[in-house]
């Protein structure tokens, strides 16, 4: 009598679903449908393949990935953000896990990989509950309870701190699991330098007054911070001084060239003098501007040897360009735009727009002015500023590959320095926090009622995602690290990471390993909603405009 209910229960259901799946195809024959356990089972494993190609990435120690383009370009990098953008993913719910992992590095530049692994752990471990007949309703409250607790674990655990050295350390967690260390540990002087130069108290960090400027030249450890900016571009005229010293800095946005009026004129002559006097009158315009010039250089430098540089952000003709350079005026035309605003800051002094009352103070200043020439491409640098607020962090390396991924890193650390100094807060790495929420909701489950409870534990178990992988990663096995971690955390109840280079256990802070605040309570968001959505997902219908075509 049992098995006859049991099968008149299953039969009626299974009438339901056809009855549901016929509509569908009433209103679209070309629909295909994927239904309850079979929905959950498409987005879970797309979840988890994802996971599976970015997991050996995590960490210091992960490994690195070659993407090559259609045209043969190639591309070596452990980037999670970088992989995600550049891979072909085909299905739906991954690209979507992409998107949201994508998003957590436009909104905090970092935790892209971390992201993905977290979504896909948490589907994981949901989906050992729910083959047990859990709703997956239930476990997403439960998803949601965890969260709630491992915000208040993250509140709990960081800690306050701001200064150089601490900046440094939170630029060297990020840098060593973008590049090599000892890339690592150049740039990290260099980025914290950089941002520090560019920093206003009381006014938001502007990263773009950072240049980045890459030069194909000599190899990756030749990187270095210029206190001043670099442009790539040089002066147009072969008798123009190549490096001047103590030089006077006038950044203008005036067209030093021959102009025509703009309005139809006529002017008629009889002898080929009044021509000449024409001819000089058209041009006196343009020598005017440039005699301005001429006799400010001489009013500021007189006898000495200090330099004048003029930068235009307008062009200067041959005849201007011969002008000045017969004065030992460094002239450079067409300079781009955001470098106008950067040279002001670097320098001082204030971009004009005409000579009519240019003065002394409008004039900015550097120690040293010089032109370096690699191949066909000019480089101007203008180094050794007083007290500059734009600087410019020159990557060089021997091929295009090494460029960009220096230039990835290097983003990425500026944002990590960044966040460090709006958030005033760091978080101890090193996976001592994951260590932490899962010891923390090991004991809020208790207090749980009801089924969310096993909510709560897969999220939890999903936590320790992070330091299995950075074990494994580094060529340790994953379950004895986790088993002397959690013994050590019990033993001190203080955060504690493991050693990758022994797969002991760590203490973060002492090891100076911190991560970002936010960087850690972002992934905490995004992964509770982006698994939450998929678990509740109960059909996956093929059915938009494009399949009714054809």
């Amino acid at each position: 009598a049992v098995v006859s209910t049991q099968s008149g229960h299953y039969g009626r259901e299974s009438k339901f679903e056809d009855l549901r799946m016929a509509a569908v195809k009433q209103l679209n024959p070309k629909a295909e449908v994927a239904r309850a356990g079979q929905a959950l089972d498409l987005n879970i494993s797309a979840a988890m393949g994802l996971q599976d190609v970015l997991r050996t990435n995590l960490g210091p120690k992960g490994t690195m990935k070659m993407l090559v383009s259609g045209a043969g370009d190639i591309k070596i990098t452990k980037d999670g953000n970088v992989l995600l953008h550049e891979m072909q993913i085909q299905h739906p719910t991954a690209s979507l896990i992409a998107r949201v992992a994508t998003a957590q590095d436009d909104i905090t530049g970092d935790g892209t990989t971390s992201n993905v692994l977290i979504i896909g752990e948490l589907l994981k471990q949901a989906r050992v509950y729910i083959s047990d007949g859990l709703h997956p309703r239930l476990a997403a409250e439960g998803f949601n309870l965890a969260k709630k607790k491992a915000l208040e674990v993250l509140d709990s655990m960081s800690v306050k701190r701001c200064s150089r050295d601490d900046l440094i350390n939170v630029a060297r967690t990020s840098l060593r699991t973008k590049v090599k260390t000892k890339v690592a540990e150049l740039l990290t002087e260099c980025i914290v330098d950089a941002v520090l130069a560019i920093k206003k108290e009381g006014e938001p960090l502007d990263l773009h007054m950072v240049e980045l400027m890459s030069m194909e030249h000599k190899t990756d450890m030749d990187t270095r911070l210029v206190q001043g900016i670099v442009m790539d571009h040089g002066a147009r005229h072969p008798d123009m001084p190549k490096k001047v010293t103590d030089a006077f800095i006038l950044t203008c946005n005036v067209s030093l060239e021959y102009e025509k009026s703009e309005v139809n004129s006529s002017f008629f002559y009889k002898t080929a003098d009044e021509r000449e006097t024409l001819v000089k009158a058209e041009r006196a315009f343009t020598d005017d501007k440039v005699q301005q010039i001429i006799d400010l250089k001489k009013q500021v430098v007189g006898d000495s040897d200090k330099g004048f540089v003029v930068v235009n952000q307008k062009g200067i003709d041959p005849n201007s360009l011969d002008a000045l350079a017969r004065e030992g005026i460094v002239g450079l035309r067409r300079a781009k735009r955001r470098n106008m605003e950067r040279i002001v800051l670097a320098c001082g002094g204030l971009a004009v727009n005409s000579f009519d009352d240019i003065k002394p103070e409008h004039l900015g200043h550097a120690g040293l002015f010089y032109e370096h020439t690699l191949g066909d491409d000019k480089f101007s640098f203008i180094e050794e500023c007083s007290n500059p607020q734009s600087v410019t962090i020159l990557v060089k390396g021997p091929n295009k590959h090494t460029i960009t991924q220096i230039k990835d890193a290097v983003r990425d650390g500026l944002r990590a320095v960044k966040n460090a100094l709006d958030d005033e807060l760091v978080v101890p790495g090193a996976g001592s926090f994951e260590i932490a929420v899962y010891q923390a909701l090991q004991q809020y489950k208790n207090e749980v009622r009801g089924k969310q409870r096993l909510g709560v534990e897969a999220f939890a178990e999903a936590m320790l995602i992070i330091p299995k992988c950075l074990a494994q990663n580094a060529g340790h096995d994953a379950q004895d690290c986790l088993v002397t971690l959690l013994q050590e955390y019990k033993g001190v109840d203080r955060p504690v990471g493991i050693d990758l280079s022994s797969g002991e256990a760590i203490y973060p802070g002492e090891a100076g390993i911190w991560d970002n605040y936010c960087v850690k309570k972002q992934l905490l968001n995004s992964c509770t909603v982006i698994s939450s959505n998929l678990l509740i997902v109960d059909e996956v219908m093929r059915a938009g405009m494009s399949s009714l075509k054809g």
